[in-house]
């Protein structure tokens, strides 16, 4: 049998049918166009996972189960959207909606959950028992599983961790406040830091690989700098590997996972981030006399991982 798995975004619906290898056969994709009625959207997911049944080659009948990976603060239980800022989304029934446009039970976890678990069943965290995943995007998102179960609070509000302070009365967070770890390690505080020091170093090399314009920044300009010896933008790295180290040392110091995998689209600068990182977490490390460590790993399934944990959630709750 098969499962079904939506990863509902803030741009975009993506929908896949997964096997028993974990294996994404087919995808369907439409634009969720934020911001719009609730049932509008939902219809579109359902729309999209009954193409990708079809492009697979099957139909609802040969799906086991299926699952939704969404932003905000979610009750899996109920199958409910408590709240979601980026969809402003309150108190939605999705499990249900999506049950009545399609025929097949749904269920659903946070989508920051739903990616973890996808690392944890088939990905880096594979094998282990607690495993903690970080994804740099946007913002700074979180899913910690223990034991092999997720962890969300009792609010379903739980594993914010990019909501961490690491800087006492630091820059203001979107969250309202000061110093929070997705302030100084996300992609965009990347992004920032770099046009920052583009500005202090008009001499930088990042002038050039942005062609004059430091609208065209992104979280790859300071890695390819330092590749090219570039001072400033090997300065700009220096720093924020430390920002991120000492946010993860934080994570590790309070869950001491088998592993802590990081995700997002920093990530896929592998050991030029791995290998600093750890270095400098390693001192930092409340565990570090133990012999037992938690190993700090590069996320290998990508944008798939939020698709295949959706699809594999109904196993922590039917």
């Amino acid at each position: 049998m098969y499962r079904l798995g939506i990863d509902l975004g803030g741009t975009n619906i993506v929908a896949g049918v997964v096997n028993e290898k974990y294996e994404i056969v087919a995808t369907a994709k439409c634009k969720t166009n934020c911001p719009r009625p609730a049932k509008e959207i939902i219809d579109d997911m359902a729309a999209c996972a009954l193409e990708a049944v079809k492009k697979a080659g099957f139909t609802l009948k040969d799906i086991d189960a299926a699952g939704v990976g969404a932003p905000g603060a979610i009750d899996p239980v109920g199958g409910e959207v408590i709240f979601s800022n980026n969809l402003d989304f309150y108190n939605v029934k999705m499990t249900e909606m999506l049950k009545e446009s399609t025929g097949i039970d749904f269920f659903i976890e946070n989508d920051a959950n739903a990616a973890a678990y996808g690392e944890f069943v088939a990905g880096a965290g594979k094998g282990t028992n607690n495993c903690v995943m970080i994804t740099l995007g946007t913002g700074v998102g979180g899913g910690i599983i223990i034991n092999g179960r997720l962890y969300s609070g009792s609010n379903y509000a739980g594993a914010e961790l990019g909501h961490t302070v690491i800087c006492l009365e630091g820059e203001t967070c979107n969250c309202g406040r000061q110093g929070c770890f997705e302030t100084y390690a996300s992609a965009t505080a990347l992004i920032r830091q770099t046009k920052q020091a583009m500005i202090r170093y008009p001499e930088s090399i990042m002038w050039d690989m942005c062609n004059g314009d430091i609208k065209n920044v992104s979280g790859r300009t300071a890695f390819d700098a330092m590749r090219k010896n570039d001072e400033a933008g090997k300065a700009v790295v220096d720093k924020y590997i430390y920002y991120l180290a000492m946010g993860l040392a934080n994570v590790i110091n309070i869950f001491q996972p088998d592993v802590l995998c990081i995700g997002g689209g920093v990530s896929k600068e592998g050991d030029n981030l791995i290998v600093p990182v750890s270095k400098i977490v390693a001192g930092e490390n409340y565990g570090r006399n133990v012999a037992l460590k938690t190993e700090i790993k590069t996320a290998t399934l990508g944008n798939d991982a939020g698709i295949i944990g959706a699809a594999y959630i109904c196993d922590l709750y039917r």
